[in-house]
Parts: C-alpha cells; structure tokens; sequence
C-alpha cells in the first residue's frame, strides 16, 4: 500500500518526459499517480515502422502496470484530463479528480495542419498506434486497389503516394515507402510492379531536416533520391482533396494525383497546454505551449511544472527555445524529479541546461544521417549508431529482444512481417447480392 500522507505528486502523460519524472522518483518519499488516457506508453520515434509494416504496435508500446509494478509508491490511473484547478491543487477528470502536492504536465503533441483541420481525414497525420495503423492500412490497400484497376490512369492515382514535411518522420516515412516499392513488395503481385510506384516529399522549406546542418540535409537528399523518391524543396500545400493534393512552388500552383496523401509537416501542443494557461493566468504561444521558467515551473506556481512538447522554454541565453525532442523530455522529467526531492528537503536546484548529445534520421535500410557534438556523419554508420540509440531508449528489455530479432530478419530478407491490413478500408463494402435461382 501506499503512505497516504507522503506528498502526493501528480504526472499527467506517459510519454518520455512523465515516464522518467515517475521512475527517478522511485525512491523518493513521495507517492505518486501516473495519469493517462491510455493504458501503455508508446516509444512514438517508432511509429512510422509501424505505419509501414516493419514492426508490430506491441512491439514499441509497453503497459503502464507492467513498467511501474515493482516500484511500491506509484500507482496508474486510466483517465482523461479535462482541466486544472490551481488554487485548490486538483486535477480535473471528465468523471472526477485528483489532489495534488505536486503537478507535473507531460501531455505531449499533436498533428498541426496549420488552420486546415478539414484535410486530416484526408491526410493522417502520425502520433499514435492508431495513425500508425490506419496509415498501413491506407499504403497496403492502394497496392491492391492497383492491383484490381484496369485503367492505367487510375493504377498510376493508386501508385503514387505523397508525404507532406520534410523533418525526420517525413524523412523516414518516404524512405521506407520506397523500399517497400521496390523491394518488400517485389513478385508479390501479378498484373501491377511495385517498383513503378512514385514516392513524392514536399517540403516548405528551402531543404530537408531544417534542423540539421546543410551538409547532413544535402546527404539526405541524395540517399532519397538513391531509393527513387522524388523531392520537392519550397512547396508549400494548398489544398488536399480526394483524389490529389495541390501545391505552390516556384510562384506558381501545381497538382498531382494521387489517392495516398501522409501529413509530416508539423505539431502543436496539447489541448491541455491552453486548459492549464488558462488557469495559471499565462498565454500560450502560436503552437500551445505553456511557458516556463528556468526551473520549469509555471510561473506563480512553484509547484506546477510543465515539460516535454507541451514545455515553451526559451530564455534570452537560448534561443531558439528548445525542441520538442525524446531526449529533451526524458531530461526536463529527471530534472523535474531532482528538483521536487531538493524542495522536499528545503534545498535548491541549478537551473534546467540541456545537454544536447546529438539527433539522428534514418532514411532506409543502411541509409541515415547523425548529428552528435561536433561529429557528423551519414550512411552506414550513422544507421547503425540510430539503431543502437532507439534500441537502448525502447523501454522494455522483452521489446528490445523482439525489435533487434524484427530488424535483423528484415535486413536479411527485405521482408516487412506486420504487413496486415486491419479495420474497414476503401474496399471493404457488403457482398454482392446472390443470383437469382436459375439465372
């Protein structure tokens, strides 16, 4: 059982940022309720092998009960969060509340369609198990809808797949949508070639992976292109319709058809960054991020903090504030938990600093591009280094088994084993109408 009147520290998020606030205060006299609309926590830099085939959901989800079981002072609570109540320190469930001594936010981000949310059900965007699914359903089922089509024009709509954004998930997504084409897929159908599918990126910006430097950006570039998908730089979308989607480049407005559009091209935070502002009496910026200081404490509550995504921490010695990163989250969550063990004991703690040990892209298969200190470096060894990483951050040792056994069976063979198609799709629709007797 639990000490009910230890100081009670509410996280709100399961991703990196909360996951790591809870287990680095495993041992600290406090107790702790891990909130969260869903039962298991998502390894998200994964999502796109999902989406494409490579890996299965269970095998980047971990449940909550199962990660926290052995540590005695927290507990998992299935809810959803509907607002905040700072004066009287309560979390506000849609079916009740919960006291808190201590909150801290890690509710993460969103898709951002830029002030067009109408195209998300034509474009789905990658964030959870549930995009990720609903997006191999859509690239597998264009595959048989080409199969099945016997006008030219419309296996060529079926064929061609656009990814909106060139960041690291547009990056990696375009990428594996080209080996699948012209690899996984190959003598798998009778009438259609996979290897004639178009893989088209579309990118705002002048270059790909904004964040990287250009020499990394230009490497990526032409890894892409050694797979066959084509890159637009300075395009910027204008519309998404069935059947196409429309972008501006160049001074003028071109279309291009196709019935597979994927949205990488941007995020915003959380709903409940406004909810919380709003009650701490702080505006958000453009994305929906809560502003915090130096110690990621919401300002006029030293006892709120907020990090991850959902975090706006910018201050004059940084700029530009910093990224919504996995290793910025999982950071500010082990800060966060120093910080509250230090006040507990009347004792400070030096300002958050982040300590930025690099980023990596993977492209394909023997194909990516890292960025750590001053190094930088691409191909071969920067995907085995993105493959170290991602298994060493994956937060279960049964999850790393099966991945790196998934990975390796994959290099070897150039297959993608969880290539199901769930759930009702464009060619789904009830069974033909029996014939009549004696027709």
């Amino acid at each position: 059982m639990i000490e009910e009147k230890l100081p009670h520290v509410v996280i709100v998020g399961a991703g990196f940022g909360g996951m790591e606030a809870a287990k680095k205060l495993a041992n600290a006299p406090v107790r702790i309720t891990l909130i969260d609309k869903q039962n298991y926590h998502l390894f998200q830099p994964l999502l796109y092998q999902v989406a494409t085939g490579g890996l299965s959901p269970a095998n980047i989800a971990a449940p909550l009960r199962s990660v926290l079981k052995r540590q005695r002072n927290a507990e998992v609570l299935l809810g959803n969060v509907c607002g905040f109540d700072l004066v009287g320190r309560r979390v506000l469930l849609s079916d009740g509340t919960v006291p808190f001594d201590f909150l801290v936010v890690a509710a993460g981000s969103e898709t951002s369609y830029f002030g067009h949310d109408a195209w998300e059900p034509l474009a789905p965007g990658l964030k959870t198990i549930e995009d990720a699914t609903a997006i191999r359903r859509r690239v597998l089922l264009a595959f048989e809808a080409a199969e099945r089509e016997t006008d030219a024009e419309e296996v060529r709509r079926w064929l061609t797949f656009v990814v909106v954004g060139g960041g690291p998930t547009g990056v990696e997504l375009a990428g594996a949508l080209a080996e699948i084409a012209r690899h996984t897929l190959r003598n798998e159908f009778r009438k259609i070639d996979p290897a004639h599918t178009t893989v088209l990126l579309l990118e705002g910006g002048d270059r790909l992976l904004q964040a990287y430097p250009p020499g990394l950006s230009g490497k990526a570039l032409a890894q892409l292109k050694q797979l066959g998908v084509q890159v637009r730089t300075g395009a910027i979308v204008s519309e998404v319709r069935p059947g196409g989607v429309s972008f501006r480049c160049g001074g003028r407005t071109e279309a291009v058809q196709c019935q597979t559009v994927l949205w990488a091209a941007g995020v915003r935070a959380s709903p409940l960054g406004k909810r919380l502002a709003a009650a701490a009496g702080v505006e958000t910026d453009r994305q929906g991020r809560v502003p915090v200081g130096p110690d990621l404490s919401v300002a006029g509550h030293p006892e709120v903090f907020v990090i991850g995504d959902l975090a706006l921490f910018s201050h004059p010695a940084l700029s530009p504030p910093l990224p919504g990163l996995a290793p910025v989250a999982m950071q500010q969550g082990r800060y966060v938990a120093r910080l509250i063990v230090r006040r507990l004991q009347a004792r400070t703690l030096a300002a958050f600093h982040y300590r930025d040990r690099g980023t990596m892209a993977t492209i394909g298969r023997a194909r990516a591009v890292a960025m750590v200190g001053r190094f930088r470096f691409a191909g071969l060894w920067a995907w085995l280094a993105w493959l170290f990483v991602h298994l060493i951050y994956l937060i279960q040792f049964e999850n790393r088994v099966l991945v790196l056994f998934q990975w390796a069976w994959s290099y070897v063979t150039w297959n993608r084993s969880a290539r199901l198609i769930t759930g009702e799709g464009p060619l789904s629709g009830p069974p033909p109408a029996p014939s009549a007797p004696g027709s």
